[in-house]
């Protein structure tokens, strides 16, 4: 298999027609090797436009994130190098390294100790340096280490926690795939004041359950 063709391919095909069209962006997809954060077994799948089950993810069924998805959430929160952030729900840890090459410091939690083990190992494979996997589960987030600037949930959730919003710095954003299948919706929210938000939903998607998020919550914002 030519890695390198399958990764051009992945980018032209897929993720430059999802309008991602960052140039940083982009070129982080050609140089974080997705094929190191991939199943044993799967690396023939590494390029291909689809979620792809992660071993040791118990009975929660988590899966590794369809590329296209990963990429434009990443290129939609537009994060800058000086910036912290949480990430919730590591898998694999994939995203948690595109995450590290643009911002100062990750910490991405995930609730699975044979996943969160993994991730750390492709991290380093990676020579990601500046993540921090820590086994956890992420549905409270991190108050202790917050304010962040960006949190990301890698994954979906019926709403957003008020207590994930609260570890927001003012003008932090927060991604999120929010909804029930079959119509889910990218949700960002800007931190605009210590007690108001703005939330956009500018495109549709599908993603798997985040673990231990309630599905229904009196919140609005």
């Amino acid at each position: 298999m030519d890695l390198e063709q399958a990764r051009f391919n992945m980018i032209e095909q897929q993720i430059r027609p999802w309008e991602v069209l960052d140039g940083e962006v982009l070129a982080l997809l050609s140089t974080v090797k997705r094929e190191h954060f991939v199943p044993a077994g799967l690396q023939a799948l590494a390029f291909v436009d689809m979620e792809l089950p992660l071993r040791g993810g118990g009975a929660h069924g988590q899966a590794m994130l369809a590329p296209r998805l990963e990429a434009r959430l990443l290129q939609d929160l537009a994060v800058q190098k000086h910036e912290k952030v949480l990430e919730i729900g590591t898998g694999s840890g994939y995203m948690a390294a595109l995450l590290g090459r643009r911002a100062a410091h990750v910490l991405t939690l995930e609730i699975e100790h044979e996943l969160a083990t993994q991730a750390r190992k492709n991290l380093a494979t990676e020579n990601v340096s500046n993540v921090e996997v820590r086994q956890a589960d992420g549905a409270n987030g991190a108050a202790a280490e917050g304010p962040f600037d960006v949190i990301v949930l890698s994954g979906s959730v019926a709403e957003v926690p008020q207590a994930l919003l609260a570890q927001l710095k003012v003008g932090g954003r927060l991604a999120a795939i929010v909804g029930q299948e079959p119509m889910m919706r990218a949700t960002f929210i800007t931190r605009n004041s210590d007690t108001a938000w703005t939330t956009a939903e500018p495109w549709d998607t599908v993603a798997p359950r985040l673990v231990h998020f309630a599905e229904h919550s009196h919140f609005r914002f």
